[in-house]
Parts: structure tokens; sequence; C-alpha cells
């Protein structure tokens, strides 16, 4: 069974100081890693705004773009997600605000701009920073553990039977073994990265 995109230790595997290093430096596998790494982080912004997917895009591409201006300027590494979350949003309020001046809105009538207001930027920030570390974490744990607790935590469910029949274990073994596999999980660098 192959890994959920962007799991693989050479994306997530990687710590995000030395990510935004290489890509000042000008690797481009670097640049492409972090995009994929933040896009959802990007999207999440944007869709809490209600832009248009049109709208939206120019955003992501705006974004993208003020990252490869500022990049080299960001003092810590680790506040890259804060920093794509912040300018996503004024972008997002830009695009609104230009919208604004060329279509009427009745504030009464219109929701979005109570919603935009009302972006819970703390929860999209630790949830995917939560995701993050976990599949850097699983890209750590060996392929047999990583299959299992992919396996087990699906997001459609399988049974244990079928995962017995898929890794060749027994069914009893497997409740025990994902526990194992777990406290594994818990003490991967990403992971205890995130705790501390």
């Amino acid at each position: 069974m192959t890994a959920p995109v962007g799991t693989t230790p050479s994306s997530s595997g990687r710590l995000l100081p030395e990510l935004v290093a290489a890509a000042v430096d000008g690797n481009g596998a670097a640049w492409n890693i972090l995009v994929e790494r933040f896009s959802p982080l990007v999207t999440a912004v944007t869709h809490r705004f209600h832009l248009t997917h049109g709208d939206a895009d120019d955003v992501a591409q705006t974004v993208w773009l003020r990252l490869v201006e500022h990049l080299a300027n960001l003092r810590e590494a680790r506040a890259l997600p804060k920093w794509i979350v912040t300018t996503t949003r004024n972008e997002a309020l830009r695009v609104l605000a230009a919208r604004r001046r060329v279509e009427s809105v009745d504030p009464l009538a219109d929701c979005r701009l109570d919603k935009a207001e009302s972006v819970d930027v703390a929860t999209d920030l630790l949830l995917t920073e939560r995701r993050q570390a976990v599949h850097a974490g699983l890209a750590e744990l060996r392929g047999p553990h990583r299959e299992l607790l992919l396996l087990t935590f699906a997001d459609t469910p399988i049974s244990y039977r079928e995962i017995s029949q898929r890794l060749g274990i027994p069914t009893g073994s497997i409740g025990p073994t994902r526990a194992r596999c777990l406290e594994k999980l818990k003490n991967t660098t990403p992971l205890r990265a995130l705790a501390s």
C-alpha cells in the first residue's frame, strides 16, 4: 500500500527549517515541498472567505509570490505557517475589498463579511500542523508499522480479517501491534517536536 500524498521521507520527513533553508538557497524541490505542504492551509483560509474559485486561485498565487519575495527574510522557519495564514487572510480581504468597489453588497443580506471576520485561524493552523506532524512521523516508521496504522485508521473502515490477509499477521495480534505502532509514532521526531 502506498503512503498518502506528501508522506514520503523526501517530503514530509524533512523538517521545516531544513526545507526553508534549502528553498532560500534556490532548491526547487524544497520549494515544491513547501508549496505542497502548505497549499491546504492556504485553501482552508480562502475557503472561509467564500471567494470564487478564480479569486481563491489568485490569492494563492499572490501568497506564493509574496513568499518567494520574503522567504529569505523570515526570522524563524517555524513562523512560516503563521506568515502564510496572515498573508492569505490579508490577500483575501484585499480581493473582497476590490470586489466591493465594483459589486453592490447589502451587509444585512450578504453574510460573507461576517464569516470573514470569524475565521478561526488558530484552529486551522493547529490542525494543519498536527496533520503534517503525523504524516512526517509516519514516514519515520518502518513500512509494515506505517501500513498497519494506515489500514486501521483508513477513512473507509477495513475489517481486521482483511488487514490480516493483506499484512499476513494473525487477526488477534492486530490490536496489540497497532498499540505498539502508535507508541512508536508518538516517539517520532515530528510528534515529539509538536508536543514540546
